[in-house]
């Protein structure tokens, strides 16, 4: 929740900042690309250190810099203080995937973890929910320059109060390492692998291994096209509205909330979803794609978005791709969790480092693209598609690891 709502404080406002900065929308798309290079720098070191350094102690630190550069975001003065500001602040947020997810590979089993993933993501959409609301109770209405700036300062403040909850909630021997994921008896405990579950330590023993898997290639694609299509949106949903579709800046902020409602009905139904299947005799993989699969093709409706006009239609075809484009999160997160136990951190840093390296010159593009043609239409319709390739991906590429022991019955 913290993670987006520093971060989606300034897309909020991005308007009002662009024209009190005097920017162009490239130079906007310049700071959310460098953001974007930032944080891939970020996940990659941080996955190492996440795997050396305890997570009880990183995932704190980490918060509260991400909160001082959100805080500080809220002082700055031109151009150069924002892009400084908006690239530390991605380079400390990278840090948060390889904690988050060490965290729910040591917790819970691997056929709850697809769920437990998407209450993970759903945070994401809480905090982009309520940052809209913040904005309109702040912002809304008012008219004299630098009214954008108090928003920055209070959410940045926040960070402090989830770490003491932290601290308070989990102990260090909540992060000891299992050597292979535990999967619930049918009396709840947790007791020997089950029978069918994938090896995955060969990459424990030997990181440099995961490289010679098809199914890391196969993600590799995956998070670079679900990422420039959930980015892009992320970024210019706003300027799309209010500029492209001529909505009113309160009526943009109100609808942002909702299309992240949407991101969270969506991220939770996709994982329940897969539950679903699995209990009812589908295998883990499948289920998984098979969702992955249905959320990937609704994200194309940024075509059919890009050619409505202001309405009712296009509202609703823009919740429906809200829905799908997180969903496809907790599936990904759920595969990558398949490559190691030893090596998650390194594993999710660099296909963290992958995803933004991808997307974040994508955000220029765009910034240059709606230059050029005085339109979002074009860049919101290309970056609905890219998630299809993933699927595609995945189907040519995932290869199931050889079971030992009888098949799960």
């Amino acid at each position: 929740m913290l993670l987006y709502m520093d971060r989606q404080t300034l897309p909020n406002v991005a308007t009002r900042v662009t024209t009190e900065f005097q920017l162009k929308e490239v130079q906007y798309g310049n700071v959310e690309m460098w953001f974007g290079y930032a944080f891939a720098v970020g996940a990659f070191l941080w996955g190492c250190v996440a795997d050396r350094w305890s997570v009880r102690w990183l995932y704190p630190a980490l918060v509260l810099a991400w909160s001082a550069m959100g805080f500080l975001t809220g002082l700055v003065q031109d151009y150069e203080q924002l892009l400084l500001c908006r690239t530390l602040l991605g380079f400390f947020e990278a840090g948060h995937w390889p904690c988050a997810l060490k965290t729910t590979q040591r917790l819970l089993a691997r056929d709850e973890r697809t769920l437990g993933n998407s209450v993970l993501q759903s945070g994401a959409s809480l905090g982009a929910i309520i940052t809209p609301l913040v904005m309109t109770f702040m912002v809304a209405g008012r008219t004299e320059p630098g009214a954008w700036r108090k928003p920055f300062l209070i959410i940045g403040v926040i960070g402090v109060f989830w770490v003491l909850a932290w601290f308070l909630l989990l102990k260090e021997k909540d992060f000891s390492e299992s050597p292979l994921p535990r999967t619930l008896s049918p009396h709840g405990d947790r007791g020997e692998p089950a029978a069918g579950t994938p090896r995955i330590l060969a990459a424990d023993a030997n990181f440099f291994a995961v490289f010679a898997d098809r199914r890391f290639w196969a993600l590799v694609i995956v998070v670079a096209t679900i990422n420039v299509c959930w980015q892009i949106v992320r970024a210019w949903l706003t300027k799309f509205l209010i500029q492209g579709k001529g909505y009113p800046e309160a009526e943009a902020l109100w609808f942002n909330s909702l299309y992240y409602i949407a991101t969270d009905i969506g991220c939770l139904a996709a994982g329940a979803t897969t539950l679903w299947l699995v209990k009812r005799g589908w295998e883990v993989h499948r289920s998984r794609t098979t969702v992955f699969g249905v959320c990937a093709l609704l994200t194309t409706l940024t075509a059919l978005a890009s050619t409505l006009p202001r309405g009712w239609a296009l509202l609703g075809v823009l919740l429906v791709v809200a829905a799908a484009s997180l969903g496809l999160f907790p599936c990904y997160y759920s595969f990558s969790q398949e490559l190691s136990t030893k090596h998650q951190g390194k594993v999710t840093g660099i296909l963290g480092t992958v995803a933004w390296a991808t997307s974040s010159p994508c955000q220029k593009l765009f910034g240059w693209l709606a230059d050029e043609t005085k339109s979002f239409n074009e860049g919101i319709a290309l970056a609905g598609l890219a998630p299809l390739l993933g699927y595609a991906a995945l189907i040519l590429l995932w290869r199931e690891p050889k079971r030992t022991g009888p098949p799960n019955p």
